[in-house]
């Protein structure tokens, strides 16, 4: 029930109060609200559960997939909840919160990525029956969790030159220019499960197979077993080429035909059953022998417990502002100030090929001229100040499918590591159930 409806619902009720008997009104009532489950020290409400299950439910009807029976989707939605909830603790135990300028930011680029001004980025919400308060949280949420992401998993992300060579050994059809449609359902367990525990998520998994033999819509399946977040999309995954897909997925793929289901997988997140759903594409485009690279250098300042977002985006626009005027030159700021390797050489990353950095990174590198110095840019190790010093083209046809294969090994692993970490962080998580069919 969305918070503006309810306000209204409330003061219909209180009018009909005043026509109807006191002791019929007792016979009737029913509690407003209650709590469903105790996640930590924090509740989570039959209301903002009733909410998240109905916006599922619109989410399956958009797709053409038929919801599970509402006590299952209940659980499912609940446990993503208790999940979303552990995050957002923990991000404010270390200090990681989200100001209003970021939450700004965030919502011009969504409306301008629509080609919406936010005004109408309003009415398109309140058409669909979604306040701009709770549009503002599911933002910040949002970011919230992001950035936790990227601190405490992708930040720790290594690719080495021997695993990409392996990599490129062993996959000869990663770059071939084939796009797999995948869905998935994952039954999560804990790390260590009894032998009892085991074989009770065992049978949940071959349930879904058996069911599946039977005839059953693998998207309605996923809808009704799976733990992933995208089970109210069928479990889907979408197009995504052979290198962008989980270690795990990959393999399994390799052995199946379009509308096959894999065998029961196990991996550190829990069960897996992985449906080929078919393929596209399969010619590489034309080789392109050269590449532009860029000689950059950075200033990158790591935030902390006790050193904000905001205070480090600070700091850098203070050094920018010493740099521009021309009083001190970037690479002696970078030496001192710089929470990089790199500082001792003055923030000098040389030569960078396209994927060698972060998304965010490379973004705002690649939109610099020769000699520009950049705004404090976010990536998942912190602030940066980035400077491009000069730009090449280079023979580098094999670099780049090397730089290809680093981008790809750094997704897959820091999926692979996340799902392993909220596991952890489930795990170590209390939670009271106190879910009732009824409310």
């Amino acid at each position: 029930m969305r918070i503006l409806s309810y306000i209204k619902l409330t003061a219909v009720l209180a009018a009909a109060c005043l026509l109807i008997p006191a002791q019929v009104m007792a016979q009737r009532a029913v509690p407003v609200d209650r709590v469903v489950a105790v996640v930590n020290n924090e509740v989570v409400t039959a209301l903002e559960l009733r909410e998240r299950v109905q916006a599922a439910i619109r989410q399956l009807q958009q797709r053409g997939i038929e919801a599970p029976p509402l006590e299952v989707l209940e659980e499912q939605v609940l446990e993503r909840m208790i999940i979303e909830r552990a995050q957002l603790q923990l991000a404010a135990e270390t200090g990681l919160r989200m100001d209003e300028a970021t939450v700004d930011r965030a919502i011009a680029s969504i409306a301008r990525n629509n080609n919406l001004s936010e005004e109408e980025l309003r009415s398109v919400l309140i058409e669909d029956g979604i306040s701009w308060e709770r549009f503002r949280q599911e933002i910040r949420t949002e970011l919230t969790i992001t950035r936790l992401r990227e601190r405490e998993v992708e930040s720790e992300i290594v690719v080495t030159e021997a695993e990409i060579d392996n990599f490129i050994a062993n996959n000869p059809d990663a770059f071939s220019g084939e796009e797999l449609f995948v869905a998935h359902v994952l039954i999560r367990m804990p790390e260590a499960p009894s032998q009892a525990d085991l074989a009770r998520y065992m049978a949940r998994a071959e349930e879904v197979l058996s069911r599946h033999a039977a005839g059953e819509d693998f998207a309605q399946l996923a809808a009704a077993y799976s733990d992933a977040p995208d089970s109210t999309q069928g479990g889907a995954l979408g197009w995504r080429s052979r290198d962008r897909l989980p270690g795990l997925f990959a393999d399994a793929v390799r052995t199946l035909r379009p509308g096959e289901v894999s065998p029961v997988l196990r991996s550190p997140a829990g069960l897996h059953i992985v449906k080929f759903v078919a393929m596209r594409g399969g010619e590489l485009a034309g080789g392109v022998d050269e590449m532009e690279q860029t000689r950059a250098r950075h200033i990158l300042i790591r935030t902390t417990e006790v050193l904000s977002d905001a205070e480090a985006e600070a700091r850098l626009l203070g050094l920018r502002e010493r740099m521009v005027q021309g009083s001190e030159r970037f690479e002696e700021l970078a030496r001192i100030h710089s929470d990089d390797l790199s500082a001792a050489r003055g923030g000098d990353l040389g030569w960078i090929y396209p994927g060698d950095t972060v998304p965010e990174f490379e973004r705002a590198m690649d939109a610099l001229a020769p000699g520009e110095i950049s705004q404090p840019v976010r990536s998942p190790f912190g602030w940066h100040l980035i400077e491009v010093v000069e730009r090449r083209v280079q023979d580098v046809s094999d670099e780049r499918m090397r730089a290809a294969t680093r981008n790809a090994l750094r997704e897959r692993k820091a999926e692979e590591a996340y799902d392993a970490w909220l596991r952890e962080l489930r795990d170590s998580t209390f939670v009271e159930y106190r879910l009732e069919t009824d409310f």
